[in-house]
């Protein structure tokens, strides 16, 4: 019997015991391919010696000291390192353990800046429909996932949603691309408008849409033109890129394609590629002098804010991945992932969409084709091909509610940076064979 907490408790679960690349073995020694590198988390794979390495040194002289007492040098490299590739005015570092305290110490940021600049009435927070921020309660709020939301909104502050920029489902067939991203904009532009211009704090949007939708990419220039209807009202744009960034898409700040800057940008995962459990949100110039100048103190905290052993590890992965030309890697190994799986599945009756950024690769599938018509949702279709994944030794990550919370399904295909041609050959032969077990052509 176990007496770990786990998140589905009827649920047994096999050990990992060991990790080497892309691979992870169980306690039976079988080996999966780690195709989703967790919850696109393990960019680097597992067991790098590089990243290892640093980890023990820094344990060898600190590993923790309360940042209410202390600065480290470790924690100051990496800041360092960041606000040197971040996009824009984006200069100031706040770390913290995860992307869910990352999206709720960017929430309480954007609300205390109002504060100290003198405009206390904008309280509300506008994000997007089927979008994820994470699983702390301000951060829930904000989150346009309906099932993760649903048990808990009795104890969720008021937020406001608009549509997603979600082309395969929801862009007219006539419609261009800058078209439906206008389109979007005055969305927007009327949802501030509603609530009063003086009143909205913060537009939050994914630059990828992550798990929630599988890995959807703006169109056009939506994002810009997203951030021009910020910036006409003075609503702060706080990007989530706690998936998405930090190389996943094949640049480091995956709005730096769009050409784009926002306000505070959110980051985790591929940060710290899960050598060490770290976060960060970087806010820009303006924001942090406004607290600099006023309170002088982001009333907002956390016990391993800085951690030294957790910024060690996440300067190491930077750097692996800046010395190695990852980046490069990930936009090539990307388009090879999903060109071979459109070739590869392009008769599959199944097959809705393929889409995404770099590594970063997202599977809609359908029940028709022609008419876009969702799986029957009670045959939990996404479950199923898990299960049947990690039979055929593939790691992958499949979700449901693609469209509603309730209707759609889809894979989101995450693997680390590592990858090379053959790797990801196997990966589309693995995935291939498990749909056509689950979902006969």
């Amino acid at each position: 019997m176990t007496h770990v907490f786990h998140r589905q408790p009827r649920q047994p679960l096999d050990y990992a015991v060991a990790g080497k690349g892309i691979e992870l073995f169980d306690q039976n020694g079988k080996s999966y391919i780690d195709a989703s590198g967790g919850a696109a988390v393990s960019c680097l794979g597992h067991g790098h010696p590089v990243v290892t390495q640093a980890i023990k040194d820094q344990l060898d002289q600190l590993a923790y000291a309360h940042t209410s007492f202390f600065t480290t040098q470790v924690a100051e490299d990496l800041a360092d390192f960041l606000q040197q590739h971040a996009p824009g005015n984006l200069d100031h570092v706040y770390f913290v353990s995860g992307g869910s305290e990352a999206v709720e110490a960017a929430l309480k940021l954007a609300r205390q800046y109002f504060v100290e600049i003198g405009q206390p009435a904008r309280r509300h927070f506008i994000a997007r429909r089927q979008s994820y921020h994470g699983n702390t309660l301000g951060a829930l709020a904000i989150g346009g996932n309906a099932w993760r939301r649903e048990p808990f909104l009795p104890l969720l502050v008021p937020a406001h949603h608009v549509s997603p920029c979600y082309a395969y489902r929801d862009q007219a067939p006539a419609e261009t691309d800058a078209a439906y991203a206008q389109r979007l904009a005055d969305e927007l532009e009327q949802k501030i408008l509603e609530l009063g211009p003086e009143n909205v704090a913060a537009f939050v949007a994914e630059t990828v849409v992550g798990a929630t939708s599988g890995a959807v990419p703006p169109v056009a220039d939506y994002l810009q033109r997203i951030r021009q209807v910020c910036s006409r009202y003075g609503v702060l744009l706080i990007l989530d890129e706690v998936m998405c960034g930090m190389g996943r898409t094949g640049h480091l700040f995956a709005c730096s394609e769009d050409h784009v800057v926002p306000d505070i940008i959110t980051i985790a995962k591929g940060l710290g590629a899960g050598y060490q459990p770290i976060g960060a949100l970087i806010a820009s110039s303006t924001i942090y002098e406004a607290v600099l100048n006023g309170s002088g103190f982001f009333q907002h905290g956390h016990t391993y804010l800085g951690h030294a052993t957790a910024c060690a590890a996440a300067l190491a992965v930077q750097r692996v991945i800046q010395a190695d030309n990852l980046l490069q890697a990930v936009r090539e190994r990307g388009q090879q992932l999903r060109t071979g799986l459109q070739q590869a599945l392009v008769d599959h009756p199944n097959l809705g969409d393929v889409r995404g950024r770099g590594l970063f690769v997202g599977i809609e599938l359908v029940a028709d084709k022609a008419t876009k018509a969702t799986l029957d949702p009670a045959a939990r279709t996404h479950a199923r091909l898990k299960k049947q994944a990690m039979a055929n030794g593939l790691l992958m990550y499949p979700m449901g509610g693609t469209i509603d919370g309730v209707h759609g399904d889809h894979v989101l295909l995450a693997p680390p940076f590592i990858c090379t041609e053959r790797d990801i050959a196997a990966i589309i032969d693995r995935f291939v064979t498990t749909l056509d077990q689950v979902l006969p052509a």
